[in-house]
């Protein structure tokens, strides 16, 4: 469910494309049937284009790959998770405003 600008990261891929990423990573953690994650898709969307070439976006299907969430301690979904040189910055959980996203990226800009 990921749009052109947002990346679907994996288990298998998110070592390379998230934690050695030269970019701070916002990383959406969702599934098909949790109704907030898809309350917040357009919104990070948007985030990805707006922020392209100075954020990297994408979400990892916590049902697809579920090393990555208990690796992260994900809990509930959406948890929307900022990676900055291969360490966590920080995390929001739930439909949250854009505001309260832009807040957390402006931690690793």
């Amino acid at each position: 469910m990921a749009s052109e600008m947002v990346s679907a990261f994996t288990d298998a891929n998110f070592e390379a494309e998230v934690l050695q990423s030269n970019l701070p990573v916002i990383v959406d953690f969702w599934a098909t049937w949790c109704a907030p994650c898809k309350a917040i898709a357009p919104l990070i969307d948007t985030i990805a284009q707006e922020y392209e070439g100075k954020v990297k976006v994408g979400k990892v299907n916590v049902d697809d790959n579920p090393a990555t969430p208990s690796k992260y301690g994900v809990r509930g979904i959406p948890t929307i998770i900022l990676f900055k040189e291969g360490k966590v910055v920080d995390q929001v959980v739930g439909a949250v405003p854009k505001s309260q996203l832009e807040a957390l990226i402006k931690k690793a800009l």
